[in-house]
């Protein structure tokens, strides 16, 4: 009778096991790859960022993407802010999951032009780099937001699940044009503002029909873009990244 009574215990339990989502399985999986490739490099030759990325279960994007170009402009003063924050560390870290996305993405592009492929500028932003972009910003805190996320609140670049990039001829050696440079706050590099821009003479067709390559593939691999950035695409919304995800520090 014990032996009875011990076996559905168990097997309840066993029932009462919440199972693992095939998103859960991936992301662990991918983390176990990270660790491993931690453990497998020099770790006196990485930047402390890079180690802590991995540490946090991040994965290097050209490690999994063949053919991927990064250029992280926070590691130059080619930014908004005119300033490197990222001192020596030059690769761009996603989230296991969102990074897979990137890779269906680039796929996706390389299918249809075989001379483009993605040219990075941003992936995760550690909280605390945020801080030092929060701080140097020179405006009344109460607009600052409209320009950078609240390192108190944190971004969906804090969560890693969000990329910034644009695409890049491998023939020609150039980015396409896409009308306006990265970090550019106008009224011609906003998606939602294309129409108006065009009829006023500030961005060409050309250029619209560039970033449609670049919003087709996207959104096509699961990215949705914003109204005010035509190089910024997020893989989750805040809610959703808040409840997959923790924010990097």
């Amino acid at each position: 009778m014990k032996k009875w009574v011990g076996f559905i215990v168990l097997l309840g339990a066993a029932c009462a096991s919440p199972q693992k989502s095939e998103q859960e399985l991936f992301t662990e999986q991918q983390r176990e790859i990270a660790s491993s490739s931690l453990e497998n490099k020099d770790d006196a030759g990485l930047p402390d960022l890079e180690k802590n990325l991995i540490a946090q279960g991040l994965v290097d994007i050209e490690t999994l993407i063949p053919g991927i170009k990064v250029e992280l402009k926070y590691s130059t003063e080619d930014n908004f802010f005119g300033k490197d924050v990222y001192g020596e560390h030059v690769k761009c870290y996603l989230q296991p999951l969102v990074a897979d996305m990137l890779k269906k993405a680039q796929e996706s592009l390389q299918k249809d032009y075989p001379n483009l492929t993605f040219l990075i500028y941003d992936g995760v932003r550690p909280l605390s780099v945020q801080q030092i972009l929060w701080d140097s910003l020179d405006k009344p805190d109460s607009i600052k937001p409209l320009y950078v996320s609240d390192p108190k609140v944190g971004g969906l670049h804090n969560f890693g699940v969000a990329v910034d990039l644009t695409i890049f001829d491998i023939e020609a050696d150039s980015v396409l044009d896409m009308g306006t440079g990265y970090d550019y706050f106008g009224y011609p590099a906003y998606p939602d503002r294309e129409k108006q821009m065009l009829a006023e003479g500030e961005i060409t067709l050309t250029q619209v029909a560039n970033r449609e390559i670049l919003r087709k593939v996207m959104i096509g691999a699961g990215f949705t873009g914003i109204g005010s950035e035509w190089w910024h695409f997020n893989a989750f919304s805040r809610k959703e990244a808040g409840e997959k995800f923790e924010l990097v520090k």
